[in-house]
């Protein structure tokens, strides 16, 4: 196009960008007394019906999804010369892509950008339409009535409708928005991200949750783009207060933090993992260095759990031990409990955790163990749990212990932890 003055009743400003398939630009309607962007099939596209068809789908699309969150098509139209173009809002913010030249945003606008984003993502998958492109460039931002920006979502030229759409790509490409807004870099392809808290020092562990799981190379283990932009908005305001929960499986207070107190404090010499037992000195396991922040090592009583009563040895460690119970707060740490009587591995396939993702059962052969191990990801509060029995690997009865293991995200070194579990005596 040349010297372009008028598209029908649109008077021509200048070109806001050019694509692949065609150019948009900035007008004014002179009717509505409004500016407008107008989008104009390229010229060396003309000839193809298909690209055609796919043009003018886009803008029945847009039209059809019935969200502010998503661009509105107002009008459609055809050159002279057979091109069709569209009519619609214009933006005045530019691109999400236009904020990254400055490099990474400021965490809290990052997330309520990406959360704004993914309701205007969810906006199209109710109405049966998975995007296939989003990406920083397509997300336009306009600025609302009480001046904050508002996010739309455009360009939907690889759009597709109808019934049993695959939305999981627009999660992932989500949740790469938001790293990129976060890190100031995109991540990598799926299974090779690289944790956003190592290019951006300090970030809330939740954030990096958030943005990973909608990163996972399994499409069905993301969450749908709603409940991604609530679990973004929620970030941005801020830690949510903590619930406390004091009830811990029996233990009575105690200490058995085995040769290792003079050295966490030597930051030099701090070692990578601890050997912790309990007060008696029957159970021991060997955990990282960073789970011993409280030891509780005075035993418990296996009937919290549904075995047969009694006071058995066992030891708990952790980060924040009065946050055990609590599904929704970050802990690192671990249970071992000798568990006398009673079938620990039947206990171990009835527990379950309402409000996390269940993520299997498996059976592992340890050094001096056998262990059926069962994990939970996706708590409430981001994190994971796991659960064991561990019984002698040659079928005999005794000794059996319960674990279970905390941790924030999601579940690393299990089967390093459980094989270093011993029993004496």
């Amino acid at each position: 196009m040349h010297s372009v003055e008028r598209i029908g009743r649109y008077r021509i400003e200048r070109p806001l960008g050019t694509g692949t398939f065609g150019t948009v630009w900035l007008a004014h309607d002179d009717t509505l007394d409004a500016p407008v962007a107008v989008k104009v099939l390229a010229e060396n596209w003309s000839h193809r019906p298909d690209i055609r068809e796919r043009f003018l789908s886009q803008a029945r699309l847009l039209r059809g999804a019935g969200s502010r969150h998503v661009v509105q098509v107002y009008d459609i139209g055809e050159l002279p010369d057979g091109r069709p173009y569209f009519v619609m809002e214009y933006a005045d913010g530019g691109t999400l892509a236009d904020l990254l030249d400055d490099g990474p945003l400021p965490v809290p606008r990052a997330l309520r950008l990406t959360a704004l984003a993914a309701r205007a993502a969810a906006a199209l998958h109710e109405a049966g339409i998975a995007h296939g492109d989003v990406r920083p460039s397509s997300l336009l931002l306009r600025t609302g009535a009480d001046g904050a920006w508002e996010v739309l979502l455009a360009d939907l030229g690889q759009a597709e409708p109808g019934a049993g759409i695959d939305v999981r790509a627009d999660v992932y490409s989500l949740g790469a928005v938001g790293y990129h807004l976060v890190t100031g870099t995109a991540p990598g392809a799926p299974g090779k991200v690289v944790r956003p808290d190592r290019l951006r020092p300090g970030l809330d562990p939740g954030v990096r949750r958030a943005l990973m799981r909608a990163l996972r190379p399994d499409g069905d283990r993301r969450p749908d783009a709603r409940a991604f932009a609530e679990e973004l908005e929620r970030l941005a305001t801020g830690p949510r207060p903590r619930r406390r929960h004091h009830r811990w499986l029996g233990l009575a207070v105690g200490v058995g933090l085995a040769g290792v107190a003079f050295t966490l404090t030597d930051r030099e010499s701090a070692p990578t993992e601890l050997r912790i037992e309990d007060a008696t000195g029957r159970v021991e396991a060997v955990v990282p260095a960073t789970w011993a922040g409280q030891v509780h090592g005075s035993g418990w009583d296996p009937r919290v759990l549904g075995l047969p009563a009694g006071h058995q040895p066992g030891f708990a460690v952790a980060d924040d031990l009065a946050r055990w119970q609590d599904l929704g707060a970050d802990v690192d740490g671990i249970f071992v409990g000798l568990a006398g009587q009673g079938d620990v591995t039947a206990l171990v396939n009835a527990l379950a955790h309402p409000g996390c993702h269940y993520d299997g059962a498996r059976d592992h052969t340890l050094s001096v163990w056998h262990g059926r191990v069962r994990t939970w990801s996706d708590c409430p509060g981001g994190g994971s749990v796991v659960e064991a029995g561990l019984t002698p690997p040659d079928g005999g009865g005794q000794p059996q212990l319960y674990v279970q293991i905390r941790q924030q995200g999601e579940p690393s070194g299990i089967r390093r932890v459980l094989g270093s579990v011993r029993v004496r005596g």
